[in-house]
């Protein structure tokens, strides 16, 4: 089932018949709260309630096209303004192909250093991972983004085989890293193929994320996953350490396991939540199904319900 998800994720057809539904519309609204900045704004502030804080992104990826680079750009400075004017505990995460990464690396760069300048120091800029082999430029950029602005952080994917290692070598400049577990359709080469041997990577990687931040060679450590067993055990890992309950970060997609978002926040966890919104939802959308194949059951329901 994942793997013909993560097939449909890539499915041209798909995307230009999918889209359209109203039924598909319906059920990616549990995932996203609109599709406009605005629409994102209005959750942020419902979470800030709760004590819950929020990451931005605008969805899209894989730009070939130098103004539409420029726009996304001038789109993310927009959005750190509406940040800092509304006083919301907030953060970005950005794609570095929908920064222009295919079109050229140094023009992705200035576009990824003008978006890091905008932001305020004491908050992150989130650079998302995306296939593998965007791996090698992504962490490229990030490092060199790293060396100029501390204030930068970059998702590193579980189920690639190649981790532990990336890990081990951004360690030295003290990252800022988003564990995840991955969500693309990659060859068992590159990748774990059995979700256990994922969730073991995951834990042991975030063990070593939390060892380093309690030495001081890690500057966030942000676990990016719904699993909340394997969250579980790693708060257990934290608490034997010695981290306070503030120190441990959990990031969640906005509508997924609500309810434990919220008990983090109550118990006084760092419970942020990822909201997404823009046009080009379909990829991400079915790449949120094959995470966690259930999800394809919620939408089901939505079919049948009218």
């Amino acid at each position: 089932m994942r793997s013909l998800l993560l097939a449909a994720a890539q499915n041209q057809w798909l995307r230009d018949h999918a889209t359209h539904y109203s039924f598909v519309r319906g059920a990616v609204s549990r995932f996203m709260p609109g599709e406009t900045l605005d629409d994102a704004l209005g959750a942020a502030e419902a979470l800030r309630s709760k004590k819950i804080g929020t990451i931005f992104t605008h969805l899209g990826e894989n730009v070939r096209d130098r103004s539409e680079a420029q726009q996304v750009t001038e789109h993310y400075l927009g959005v750190l303004d509406r940040i800092r004017e509304k006083g919301l505990i907030a953060e970005i995460s950005v794609k570095l192909t929908q920064l222009g990464l295919d079109l050229s690396p140094e023009l992705c760069f200035e576009h990824l250093n003008t978006i890091i300048e905008r932001a305020q120091k004491d908050s992150i800029v989130w650079v998302d991972m995306e296939g593998s082999s965007y791996v090698d430029a992504t962490l490229e950029l990030y490092r060199r983004a790293l060396t100029a602005h501390p204030n930068v952080g970059v998702c590193l994917q579980a189920y690639l085989h190649r981790t532990k290692d990336d890990l081990a070598k951004l360690l030295p400049q003290r990252p800022s890293i988003r564990l995840v577990k991955g969500a693309y359709n990659e060859p068992p080469e590159i990748a774990f193929p059995s979700k256990q041997d994922v969730d073991e990577n995951y834990f042991e990687l975030g063990k070593q994320m939390l060892r380093a931040k309690k030495e001081n060679h890690c500057v966030r450590a942000a676990f990016g996953t719904h699993d909340v067993a394997l969250t579980r055990r790693l708060a257990d890992f934290a608490s034997a350490e010695g981290f306070a309950k503030k120190d441990f970060e959990v990031q969640m997609l906005y509508g997924i396991q609500r309810a434990e978002q919220e008990r983090l926040a109550s118990e006084g966890c760092n419970s942020i939540v990822l909201v997404s919104y823009g046009s080009y939802w379909y990829p991400w959308f079915v790449r949120r199904l094959a995470e966690r194949p259930a999800n394809l059951w919620f939408m089901v329901r939505n079919v049948f319900a009218g």
